[in-house]
């Protein structure tokens, strides 16, 4: 028992060392624990399992995990941002530094030689996969059930991470769901030599199976914190694969996922002070699944809220700004409490809301108020809260013609967003496309800067169009399969891997 807790201790330490590195996971960390060992430690002690999960959790938040030196490769979060800017939604408003202006402007997705963001986000899922898969393999393999609850649990958010970092691969690297289509390499082996594109279909059979089994495995399965996977993710994962299919069958299972999420009483929406309340911590009852930051993990520029938060030490507050599209905005009722979210933030701590050039600084924000006091920063990531369930679900009810029960599920949210009824009251009047339209205003301003603008510009098949305020292109339209809208598979890939030669767009 000594050894293993050595073993234990080795490793978590090395995980947590190597986790900046560039080469972590491009081999197997076999050095000081061998994938046998690590399968009869777990079933000795499950903490061994679970601190390998604590690793890959930590990468996706960490600095320069996609091997590049660039301000803009900080993990998922990055990925969230630079997708909601392509939906438009997210607006590049000002371009002091030069941060993310090329990108706002299209200009690098069309080129596979350009890190930012083909290479870094290929290389940082894949990453995750193969992550996901030395823990798959060291509990047993694909098909393994583990004996216990803890273990069923470490199996099931391996394959759900593996599904998750599919997923965005699939969105980011493919115009639209087209089943026959080859897309991405598949790997669910560590081993295993670089494959071939295979089938969207089969991407998204191996994401359904994935989750499915990972929904089962955690059914007794109780998560230390919000920072690891649970049953209640996997099902709110899984009901974004299957609305972003765009079938009937698939529609009515997304909304079926949904539902189950939000009657399990395990999470309550966000009240309207929460909503202006900063953002902060994983202790929010309305959050799924986001990541616990301490002064440990040692964060600051290179961040989500370094981009995002006037209040961090941050781009926001020398004039590399990032807010929510005029357009958008102006359409948002006076009583919304979300208005209140947007507009012009000062040093001294004090805001005016709806003044240029609108960043989010009364919804994601250092409760200090102090521009710049943010560093190291210990404000917590957010990467699924139960709001989304409930737009989920009110939007494949409306497409499926199931306008009573939208209506009523939309309305569960907007009376958090309104003090009177009064102001919602003419959802009761809406169906059809209207309504359908409705539910994706609602979820564009519920969820603005939480990177789910792309994941429904997709799912919708919608063109947007910038308002005034963004820095490039305003007043020009894109269309959801815009190539310019979608990431290049990176040279790198193209050259090192001989069975993929060509783009998907």
């Amino acid at each position: 028992m000594k050894k293993i807790k050595l073993i234990f201790s080795i490793f978590a330490a090395i995980l947590i060392i190597t986790s900046c590195s560039e080469d972590f996971l491009d081999e197997r960390p076999t050095d000081f624990i061998s994938v046998d060992d690590f399968g009869d430690s777990s079933e000795i002690n499950p903490e061994l399992a679970a601190a390998t999960l604590r690793g890959v959790y930590n990468q996706m938040v960490t600095p320069y995990i996609a091997g590049t030196e660039h301000q803009e490769d900080f993990g998922h979060k990055s990925f969230d941002m630079m997708s909601d800017i392509l939906s438009s939604d997210l607006a590049q408003v000002t371009g002091a530094y030069n941060r993310f202006v090329s990108f706002a402007n299209l200009l690098q997705t069309v080129d596979p030689s350009i890190q930012i963001p083909n290479y870094t986000a290929w290389r940082f899922y894949y990453k995750l996969i193969k992550s996901a898969n030395l823990i798959i393999d060291g509990a047993g393999g694909n098909d393994a059930v583990p004996a216990s609850d803890d273990l069923k649990g470490v199996m099931g958010q391996a394959k759900a991470l593996r599904a998750f970092a599919y997923f965005y691969l699939s969105q980011y690297y493919a115009l639209e769901y087209e089943a026959d289509k080859s897309i991405l390499p598949i790997y669910t082996e560590p081993s295993q030599a670089a494959q071939p594109k295979s089938k969207m279909s089969e991407v998204y059979d191996l994401m359904i199976s994935d989750l499915t089994s990972a929904i089962d495995l955690m059914a007794n399965y109780s998560r230390p914190n919000k920072a690891f996977m649970s049953q209640s993710v996997a099902k709110g994962l899984l009901a974004y694969v299957y609305a972003s299919i765009g079938e009937s069958s698939k529609n009515i299972l997304a909304k079926q996922l949904a539902d189950e999420v939000i009657n399990s009483g395990k999470f309550t929406l966000m009240s309207k002070s929460e909503v202006t309340g900063g953002f902060t911590s994983l202790t929010t009852s309305g959050w799924m699944w986001g990541f616990d930051l301490t002064d440990a993990n040692d964060l600051g520029l290179v961040s989500w809220h370094g981009f995002m938060d006037y209040y961090t030490y941050s781009y926001q507050a020398v004039g590399n700004n990032r807010g929510i599209d005029r357009g958008l905005y102006d359409q948002i009722n006076a009583n919304d409490i979300r208005k209140k979210q947007f507009g012009k933030a000062y040093s001294d701590g004090s805001f005016d809301e709806g003044l240029f050039p609108l960043i989010p600084a009364r919804k994601f924000y250092n409760l200090a108020l102090k521009r710049f006091g943010q560093k190291p920063i210990t404000d917590d990531y957010i990467y699924m809260r139960v709001a989304e369930m409930y737009l989920l679900s009110a939007e494949m009810s409306a497409v499926e013609g199931d306008d009573g029960t939208a209506r009523t599920t939309l309305k569960n949210l907007l009376e958090k967003r309104f003090d009177n009824a009064t102001d919602y009251a003419y959802i009761d009047a809406l169906s059809g496309q209207a309504l359908i339209d409705e539910v994706v205003f609602q979820t564009k301003i519920e969820l603005l800067a939480e990177g789910k603008s792309y994941l429904l510009m997709k799912r919708r098949k919608l063109t947007n169009t910038r308002g005034t305020n963004h820095l490039n292109r305003a007043g020009q339209s894109f269309s959801y399969n815009d190539p310019r809208l979608t990431f290049s598979i990176p040279q790198r890939e193209l050259t090192d891997n001989p069975n993929i030669t060509d783009q998907n767009k």
